[in-house]
């Protein structure tokens, strides 16, 4: 049985049965071929400690009364997930012609890229069960249980072997040793072998460290999915498409950076790179400011109007979840997907509306203005009773603008599939209204907030909520690894949604008073958080 996988960057891989292992290939659902490598193949298998009163060989480990009983380990077959007894290593690699791609700048970030899409594979799989049964705890009820976190091995076999790559893998932060020590042993192997990750650290890893394509040898223009459209008086077939679709491109806001297509301004999606390498960078030096008396860091630009920012393949759900700022264009913002900067996944846009007309009834979310959207869900009677901004179109335009314009936040369109369903808007708790009335130092410096409109009713409902908000939990987790929790504050009498976030790993920290309502000061920490829901 084959798997595919969706990558966050868009593209798909296949993941199928061969002897000994998998074999991870690009997927015939891409859009483009050998953006990737050609393949690699791993080899899982599942180790425990079994008794072996009888064995020369093997180890021993001590039961509950402290006595030692001789244990050798057994190896088999991967079949379904274990909690701490899985093991992998990547056997051999098959590398596409030279003739098309350059061979990668560096082996170790392609090597890290097979390895962290074939954790992405895995930690999709089935969960264990996070109860662990010893010899002391084998008589207490399951729920009763020590927990421990879903962990897998790397071993230190076939491609892994080279002396430098599993330091060079472990500086990146893909892999984990619990022995911190330099070692005493002239060949620096002490340690190495013992090698492992986590679900809870991986999915905390910034994607953007890891995924990147390979770099043509031909004119990159001659590449279905290039991330770059054509010099102006070029045209590519790209291009060709677009003048025949019928397909708007106008209303973007130009702002350095983005590429053109046609003469319009066109935006990247967080994974597009023109020289073909992974988009992550580290945050800068603390530098801080006072706002209205509050003492922060300086805060990086948000992604521009209408960039798409998040993007990930729920697979419960087989839509694609996406996050994107808010945009003030009199056009409808164009859905992008991922499998190029500008090319998938569009819809034409219908007859230019006037910036500030409403949308007629029953009108496709997608072919609305973002101003359009937020004044029909302001409007519906369900989100005015909390959100206090009904009222003409320009009510909503005029609120837009102000979260635009807000140093401190930036606003959210969530879409599932390139339709819109909900408002959001980002904040950091420090210069926020919140972060003032917190008790002073309760505030730290990378804490971020959200704020919640989910306005189309066949969106709403926990299995959808469970995705979305752990996904902004997710965003915020990895945008910046200084963050340390998410924070939403629910009105006092909003009991359901209260609920819905406890289910969802959010913890009741106390009530605060602001001066239009009482709300619940909830929190979803680092330390709890172990992936976003699948």
């Amino acid at each position: 049985m084959t798997d595919v996988i969706h990558l966050p960057n868009g593209h798909c891989l296949s993941v199928e049965p061969v002897f000994g292992g998998l074999f991870f290939k690009p997927s015939e659902l891409n859009v483009h071929s050998a953006v990737f490598p050609k393949g690699w193949t791993i080899i899982l298998q599942s180790e425990e400690l079994v008794d072996a009163p009888n064995s020369a060989e093997g180890t021993t480990a001590q039961n509950a009364d402290g006595k030692s009983t001789p244990k050798k380990l057994h190896i088999h077959k991967f079949s379904k997930p274990t909690l701490q007894n899985d093991c992998l290593f990547i056997s051999s690699i098959s590398f596409p012609s030279t003739d098309d791609f350059k061979a990668p700048a560096s082996p170790t970030r392609q090597i890290a890229m097979m390895l962290w899409a074939t954790l992405y594979w895995y930690f999709h799989q089935t969960e264990p069960s996070p109860f662990v049964t010893t010899e002391a705890s084998k008589n207490t009820p399951d729920n009763g249980k020590p927990k421990a976190d879903w962990r897998i091995k790397i071993k230190r076999e076939g491609v892994f072997r080279g002396r430098n790559l599993l330091p060079k893998l472990e500086r990146m932060g893909l892999i984990y040793s619990e022995n911190s020590a330099v070692g005493a042993s002239s060949d620096n192997t002490e340690g190495w072998e013992e090698m492992f990750t986590s679900r809870r650290a991986f999915w905390q890893l910034s994607p953007r460290l890891f995924l990147f394509t390979l770099s043509p040898n031909a004119n990159p223009l001659s590449i279905p999915g290039s991330p770059y459209g054509s010099p102006v008086g070029s045209p590519s077939h790209t291009q060709t498409k677009f003048e025949h679709s019928g397909v708007d491109l106008h209303g973007f806001t130009p702002s350095p950076g983005p590429q053109t297509l046609l003469g319009q301004h066109l935006l990247p999606h967080p994974y597009a790179s023109g020289s073909h390498l992974p988009t992550y960078y580290p945050p800068p030096p603390l530098q801080y400011i006072n706002t209205n008396g509050v003492r922060h860091p300086i805060r990086p630009k948000p992604p521009q109007q209408g960039e798409t920012f998040y993007t990930r393949y729920i697979s419960s759900l087989g839509e694609q979840l996406s996050f994107r700022v808010a945009s003030l264009s009199d056009k409808p913002v164009v859905y992008n997907g991922l499998e190029s900067s500008f090319s998938v996944g569009v819809i034409p846009s219908p007859s230019p509306p006037h910036t500030l007309t409403p949308a007629p009834e029953g009108t496709d979310t997608r072919q609305m203005t973002d101003v359009q959207l937020i004044h029909k869900w302001m409007n519906d009677p369900r989100v005015s009773k909390s959100w206090g901004c009904d009222g003409p179109i320009e009510v909503q335009e005029k609120f837009l603008r102000g979260n635009l314009e807000s140093k401190h936040s930036f606003p959210v369109i969530g879409c599932w599939n390139g339709r819109p369903f909900g408002y959001f808007e980002l904040y950091w708790v420090k210069e926020d209204l919140l972060g003032r009335i917190l008790n002073a130092g309760e505030a730290k410096d990378w804490d971020r907030g959200v704020h919640v409109v989910v306005g189309e009713q066949e969106f709403r409902g926990a299995h959808r909520l469970s995705r979305w908000i752990s996904a902004f939990v997710h965003y915020a987790l990895t945008a910046d690894y200084r963050t340390e929790c998410l924070v939403l504050e629910p009105r006092i009498d909003n009991e359901r949604f209260i609920r819905q976030l406890e289910d969802n790993g959010f913890t009741r920290e106390k009530q605060v008073i602001f001066p239009h309502k009482t709300s619940w000061y909830m929190r979803y920490k680092r330390e709890t958080f172990d992936g976003p829901a699948l």
